[in-house]
């Protein structure tokens, strides 16, 4: 299994948490990195939020020493705005800049950014060409495999983002009129490795370890991205990296949940507002245990961080070993996808 490149950064191995909106967070990506993931792009940051000095924007920047390199995804649809926040980006320690061109949310696309630069590859060869041009940073982007079936157009922006100075493009396998329903077309991915001369990271209903290497097989795409089939299951990487597919043990799972919640704490400043962030995720860890329904009923409505710490402990530690088959999960992430 040959070592991924992003520019000058060498990756340990093919497997990536994918960008998230309201889930890659530093707390989330920092337990994705010691479980094994290569690497954790942040949530999409709005540029112009950067350039003009947002809180939060800036604070999706917050990010953790051990996050290197440290890559950021910014958005928007103005060649020299994502320029100028590109470079705020660099300042607050960005080594990659990441340009979300597949988000298929109305409010971004409206305004030209995310999915929308898929319908105008020269407007989004000029956004790569002019953060290259401003930073001299590594510059990827992530997209879909076109607007619709009517308009299939991944390898064009390939050679397109290529020729304008990208390093690496990563594919989510659907169209932004499919969202996130139907299947992801992996076929699509090889034929995109094919003719791209920059690497391609698959991305695209990887649920399982098997489906991580089924992807990596099929496609021959040069790394992974996995999104939903690490909510809830972070310890998908260290399946991946090591070879050991066994499930958490129940203590395992439990101590890694109460980190979580820790460190999400600590990072939200505000235990009332980090609690209700925070209650996305538990359901996530308890998605597929035994008992999941009860805990799910009582964990929404605790406000109290003692009493939800007393509930959460009794039932991860009571759950049991149960495998979460994670090929089967049908619950709706879509919220949390943005």
């Amino acid at each position: 299994m040959e070592r991924v490149r992003i520019g000058p950064y060498t990756l340990a191995n093919p497997w990536i948490l994918a960008p998230m909106a309201g889930v890659s967070e530093m707390p989330f990506r920092v337990l994705a990195r010691e479980m094994g993931a290569a690497a954790a792009p942040t949530e999409l940051v709005s540029a112009k939020g950067l350039l003009y000095g947002q809180a939060r924007s800036r604070r999706y920047l917050t990010h953790d020493a051990s996050e290197n390199p440290f890559w950021v995804q910014i958005f928007g649809g103005e060649p020299e705005v994502m320029a100028e926040g590109a470079e705020r980006a660099q300042e607050l320690g960005a080594d990659i800049i990441d340009i979300n061109m597949g988000c298929p949310v109305k409010k971004v696309t409206r305004h030209g950014a995310g999915s929308a630069l898929l319908c105008d590859p020269a407007r989004a060869a000029a956004v790569v060409a002019a953060i290259v041009k401003r930073t001299g940073l590594p510059v990827t982007a992530k997209i879909r495999t076109g607007w619709d079936d009517t308009t299939i157009n991944a390898s064009e922006m390939c050679r397109r983002l290529a020729d304008a100075g990208a390093v690496a493009v990563a594919i989510h396998a659907r169209t932004r009129a499919q969202g996130y329903a139907g299947r992801a077309d992996w076929a699509l991915i090889a034929r995109v490795v094919e003719a791209s001369p920059i690497p391609v990271l698959g991305n695209g209903d990887v649920f399982t370890p098997a489906d991580g290497h089924r992807m990596l097989r099929e496609t021959a795409c040069a790394a992974v991205l996995i999104g939903r089939g690490a909510l809830g299951n972070p310890w998908i990487f260290r399946q991946l990296s090591t070879g050991d597919w066994s499930a958490p043990t129940p203590d395992e799972r439990w101590q890694l949940v109460r980190r979580h919640l820790e460190s999400h704490l600590l990072f939200a400043g505000d235990i009332t507002h980090g609690i209700r962030r925070f209650r996305q995720h538990l359901l996530w860890y308890a998605h597929g245990l035994r008992g999941a329904a009860g805990f799910r009923r009582e964990a929404t409505v605790i406000n109290e961080l003692p009493a939800l710490i007393a509930l959460s402990e009794e039932f991860f530690l009571s759950a049991g070993g149960d495998s979460i088959a994670r090929a089967e999960v049908e619950f709706d992430a879509r919220a949390a996808l943005g």
